[in-house]
């Protein structure tokens, strides 16, 4: 049972963790090419974002399988396991208050004056910081389930 886990959750992150991440790091700068062009084009944002909210709720599979395998592997007190679902909540959080609302404010005023498009600017900026937390939260996530620091079962 703890290979099929183990596959499901590799799987799960692969196919979801990592569509999420591409998504999130390619739309603030398509973001900000978008807002200050002369006849703006919502249409790859609008792809992104939407690659953003579908697979970020997959990615749920993840912790959930990750759950199942730990528990069935005895490790749930281990340290890396603890730091890892304190950084994947945090990823969690990342994406779901600051990086989501941020790519649906750009989204809204694609299509406006240029004012609009100029005030909302500067949170398509912010946003390529908080799509970097959230892919380094998810690369240290990933350092820590294939180093497992202290974890001496094969």
């Amino acid at each position: 049972m703890n290979k099929f886990f183990l596959t499901v959750h590799i799987l799960a992150a692969i196919l979801c963790v990592g569509p999420v991440t591409v998504a999130t790091s390619m739309f603030p700068s398509i973001a900000r090419r978008t807002l200050t062009a002369g006849s703006p084009d919502a249409g790859g944002l609008q792809v992104l974002h939407r690659i953003t909210n579908v697979y970020a709720w997959a990615s749920l599979a993840v912790p959930l399988f990750g759950f199942a395998l730990a528990g069935s592997m005895h490790v749930m007190g281990e340290a890396w396991l603890i730091i890892s679902i304190v950084l994947t909540l945090a990823a969690a959080l990342v994406l779901a208050f600051l990086v989501a609302p941020a790519q649906s404010s750009v989204l809204a005023v694609v299509g406006g004056t240029t004012e609009e498009r100029s005030a909302v600017l500067s949170k398509a900026k912010l946003l390529s910081m908080t799509s970097g937390i959230f892919a380094l939260l998810w690369l240290v996530v990933l350092v820590l389930m294939v180093v497992k620091p202290g974890h001496h079962r094969g």
